[in-house]
């Protein structure tokens, strides 16, 4: 999690993943070979470009012992920080606030 001010902005667990093979110096080709996971889709989810799945976030716990859940959670936390910076959720989250104002 990095900090901007008071408010913070999340990382994708890709990062933590990543940065637990480099700690124990892993290259992710062997990582992706012996789990039999696709490289591509293992590369891209350790670059946050794909979303880490209840499936592979227990692969991960089984292989390196870093807990399913706490993966699910930065995962799920990513996802809210993302739609809530995305033009297209704010401008429809600011229409819905003005209509739920006259409740």
């Amino acid at each position: 999690m990095e900090t901007l001010g008071d408010a913070y902005r999340p990382i994708h667990p890709g990062e933590l993943i990543k940065d637990e093979l480099d700690a124990r110096g892993l290259q992710q080709k062997q990582v992706a070979r012996e789990l039999s996971l696709s490289y591509p889709a293992f590369n891209e989810i350790l670059n946050g470009k794909r979303p880490v799945t209840t499936d592979f976030a227990l692969y991960m716990e089984a292989a390196f012992d870093i807990p399913a859940y706490l993966l699910v959670n930065m995962q799920a936390d990513y996802n809210l920080y993302k739609a809530k910076e995305d033009a297209n959720v704010k401008k429809r989250l600011s229409e819905i606030r003005k209509i739920a104002a006259i409740f």
